[in-house]
């Protein structure tokens, strides 16, 4: 499957974004779909995560209350909605699509990768 990731900006501290990424399969219900972030010199990061129906989620403590992950299974879209954004959250986002029930939080347990999208929140 390929993924391709969108609606990365430039955004003043406080602001919001949300980002896209759209999956080219029929079966994107199969997937547990993920979202990672790097920002330059640091390791990939776990952002979010949310299952297959959409029922569960999880988030990095880093983000929570403050991101919201979302799907569309007819659409074969994952969504990223970032709210109050601080400046530390500028990184290349990644989305991440797994075959899988379980929710996963590694980065090398996800077998899909989309291109990334930049993010980068101004103080």
């Amino acid at each position: 499957v390929q993924l391709q990731a969108s609606g990365g900006g430039l955004v003043q501290a406080g602001g919001s974004l949300r980002l896209s990424c759209a999956a080219s399969t029929r079966t994107f219900s199969r997937y547990v779909m993920a979202w990672f972030r790097q920002a330059p010199g640091k390791e990939r990061e776990f952002v979010a995560v949310i299952s297959r129906s959409g029922g569960r989620t999880y988030y990095a403590d880093s983000v929570k209350g403050r991101v919201t992950i979302s799907r569309d299974n007819a659409k074969s879209t994952v969504y990223l909605q970032m709210n109050s954004l601080k400046p530390e959250d500028t990184a290349v986002y990644y989305c991440a699509a797994d075959v899988t029930e379980v929710i996963r939080t590694h980065g090398d347990e996800y077998d899909y990768w989309g291109q990334g999208t930049q993010v980068t929140v101004s103080s």
